[in-house]
């Protein structure tokens, strides 16, 4: 059987769970909390918990490094779901940690590539701990799927309600619900070399969520194959429990 996606029917079934989710394990009180960058996972995402809970139970926190180019992407989605936000210069922090670090040991292109992430991350589990919040994992499954994330950095969270929709779903949905388009359909960059996401994985969202779909199992062009499920084993560790060593397991 042919696939088939109904944003709707996907639109309504995650809002439930997360309406569901808020009820079974926080207070009526608690709130999400979700970092907004101005791209279509924070904006899907955050629409998603504003129908879920109401705009008053959802706190966005803009977290630019220094100055943010494109913050103005950000600003719309605050504007345009009317929830409360702050805005939280990370760059001072980020600077004088990597700087300190730097003093130690020589700085890998790694580590100034994830650190900001994570230190993100610490600004809204600090935010979240002020405001009687859950923090909100944005992830979809086509970067999961290929570990297009910073361990525990955007890939933790408390709850995620997009982590089984690709790109391309998270965009329908995003469509459904009557984002802005310039939020949807914005062209996702790392921030720091300028590069598109898929710059820098070497194919297209759209051919990997076929891939994944099993719309097309890339039979004529095996070295994209090859790249993608080699991307995926390597990163598994980002997705699966951390093993543990149990001396009195059976």
């Amino acid at each position: 059987m042919a696939y088939t996606f109904d944003p709707k029917a996907a639109a309504d079934a995650v809002i439930e769970w997360v309406k569901n989710y808020f009820e079974e394990n926080a207070s009526p009180e608690t709130k999400a909390v979700i970092g907004i960058s101005g791209g279509k996972d924070s904006s899907v995402a955050a629409a998603v918990c504003v129908k879920a809970l109401g705009k008053d139970r959802v706190i966005g926190v803009l977290m630019p490094q220094g100055v943010q180019s494109d913050i103005e992407f950000s600003e719309l989605l605050v504007r345009t779901l009317g929830i409360k936000s702050y805005r939280v210069n990370v760059g001072q922090t980020v600077e004088t940690l990597l700087t300190e670090i730097s003093s130690q040991t020589e700085l890998s292109a790694q580590a100034k590539v994830n650190t900001p992430a994570r230190i993100r991350m610490a600004t809204l589990y600090a935010v979240a701990a002020c405001e009687n919040g859950r923090v909100v994992n944005t992830c979809n499954l086509s970067e999961d799927h290929v570990g297009y994330s910073t361990k525990f950095g955007d890939a933790a969270g408390d709850f995620s309600p997009l982590s089984h929709f690709t790109v391309t779903e998270v965009i329908a949905i995003g469509d459904e619900l009557g984002l802005p388009r310039e939020l949807t359909h914005k062209v996702p960059i790392d921030g720091l070399s300028g590069k598109t996401d898929e710059d820098n994985l070497g194919f297209t969202y759209a051919a990997l969520d076929r891939y994944i779909r099993g719309e097309d199992d890339l039979s004529g062009d095996p070295q994209l194959k090859e790249r993608i499920d080699r991307l995926h084993r390597n990163n598994l560790h980002k997705l699966l429990p951390m093993p543990s060593f149990d001396y009195f397991a059976d």
